[in-house]
């Protein structure tokens, strides 16, 4: 069997339905969350994962520890995975970021995502995580399976960037829906490996996404 490494986004919070821009402000799960993280893993436990590492914040450590309890596997807290660092416009609905950073927006559909005041880009977040994938997989077994617990934004361009996808091609990848995963294979031929994507927002039927990711 090949190494595996299911990327899981955390389930629903109040804001996500709200339409207000998360980042790394520290939002629980809602009700609906839980309950989704609670069918999710059973079936993600079926997959008897040897490690799951989790975001920081509390949304994304929530879900993990619904996985966690009935697989008996310690969640690992590790920052490096949060999600993508949106600044000033964290907290505020589309229509209010408009309005409180109108250049700044502006700027931000048009590629460049350096005027928002304390913002990440999407590439420096996808590098950070990338980077922190790779330090994880390197002491997994032969036959192991990973489970990444983290956000829409920082799943989608980290395994863009873990993966060596040309970033004008990002944007074709479409957002992740809560306690959606996506599943990276190890393929080795010979001495030789490489990853590759076998699933993408897998384990709902297709329905709106609700992310800071669009």
């Amino acid at each position: 069997m090949s190494r595996q490494v299911v990327l899981w986004r955390h389930g629903r919070t109040a804001w996500n339905v709200a339409g207000r821009v998360q980042g790394q402000s520290d939002i629980p799960l809602d009700e609906v969350g839980l309950e989704q993280a609670r069918e999710a893993a059973a079936r993600l436990a079926t997959l008897r994962p040897d490690r799951i590492v989790s975001s920081d914040l509390v949304r994304a450590a929530e879900t993990a520890r619904v996985l966690g309890e009935p697989t008996s596997t310690r969640v690992e807290l590790d920052p490096r995975v949060r999600e993508l660092n949106f600044g000033g416009r964290e907290g505020l609905t589309w229509s209010e970021a408009w309005a409180r950073f109108p250049d700044g927006m502006q700027a931000w559909v048009e590629g460049d995502e350096t005027q928002i005041p304390g913002s990440e880009t999407h590439r420096e977040a996808g590098e950070r995580f990338a980077a922190a994938l790779r330090d994880l997989l390197a002491d997994l077994p032969s036959d192991g399976i990973l489970v990444v617990v983290a956000h829409g934004a920082v799943l989608r361009t980290g395994i863009c960037a873990f993966l060596d996808i040309p970033e004008a091609h990002w944007s074709s990848f479409g957002g992740l829906g809560n306690c959606s995963w996506s599943v990276l294979e190890e393929a080795r031929h010979g001495s030789s490996a490489r990853w590759r994507l076998t699933e993408w927002n897998a384990g709902t039927l297709p329905e709106p996404v609700l992310s800071d990711d669009v």
